[in-house]
């Protein structure tokens, strides 16, 4: 029997998702007691309000997120992100090569790389520069295969002990979201699931989070 496994992080306030970047703010804007004078007796409501930056949580990069020419939230195809046949791979790292794509059929599947690191996620040691990366090798056997989506487990897709970001620029000059920041993918790992990433269709953004899941079985 299908079931659902959830690989998402909860957003909470405070929170620090990459290191220096701010945590999301959230607040009431109209609390159940400032409701109150507005209904009926007896009837309430919350409206919440969140003050956070896009690359908050478990999020999803289009390509504008790089590339000024690129399609942002509102223009990117739901079948890019939704209902998606996936593979995980299991593989610590740090460096991610291409060779373990040896014999593995990535065309039009959400490939998901499965680090681990994710048991780090906020500690000081999440945002630590040794964590997993997809190295340049695996970005161009990810895009001569045709990979419709790629995801990690990481703080970052990308070698952060350097300026460049060769992973984002490989994958997004290509047309294929990245999501970062997953979690629980070890419960993916030799199965057959369909793969869900789908953030709102912000206009002139290029990342968002999402409620990322998989359908397995």
């Amino acid at each position: 029997m299908a079931h659902l496994v959830d690989l998402s992080h909860p957003i909470e306030a405070g929170m620090t998702t990459y290191p220096g970047m701010p945590g999301p703010v959230i607040s009431d804007y109209m609390s159940r007691a400032d409701s109150r004078v507005r209904y009926d007796p007896g009837t309430e409501f919350n409206i919440g309000r969140i003050d956070m930056i896009a690359n908050t949580g478990t999020y999803l990069d289009t390509p504008f997120h790089r590339f000024e020419s690129g399609f942002d939230l509102a223009d990117l195809p739901l079948e890019k992100v939704a209902d998606l046949p996936g593979i995980c791979i299991s593989n610590p790292g740090p460096e991610l090569g291409a060779e373990i794509l040896y014999d593995v059929d990535v065309a039009g599947r959400a490939v998901l790389f499965a680090t681990g690191w994710d048991r780090h996620w906020r500690t000081d040691t999440y945002g630590d520069p040794s964590h997993p990366f997809v190295s340049a090798g695996l970005v161009d056997a990810l895009v001569a295969g045709g990979a419709a989506l790629v995801g990690i487990d990481s703080v970052n897709i990308d070698d952060t002990r350097s300026g460049g970001r060769l992973a984002h620029t490989g994958l997004l000059e290509a047309g294929i979201p990245i999501v970062e920041h997953l979690t629980r993918l070890d419960q993916l790992v030799d199965q057959e699931f369909r793969f869900f990433s789908v953030p709102s269709p912000v206009r002139g953004m290029g990342s968002f989070p999402v409620r990322a899941f998989a359908v397995v079985g």
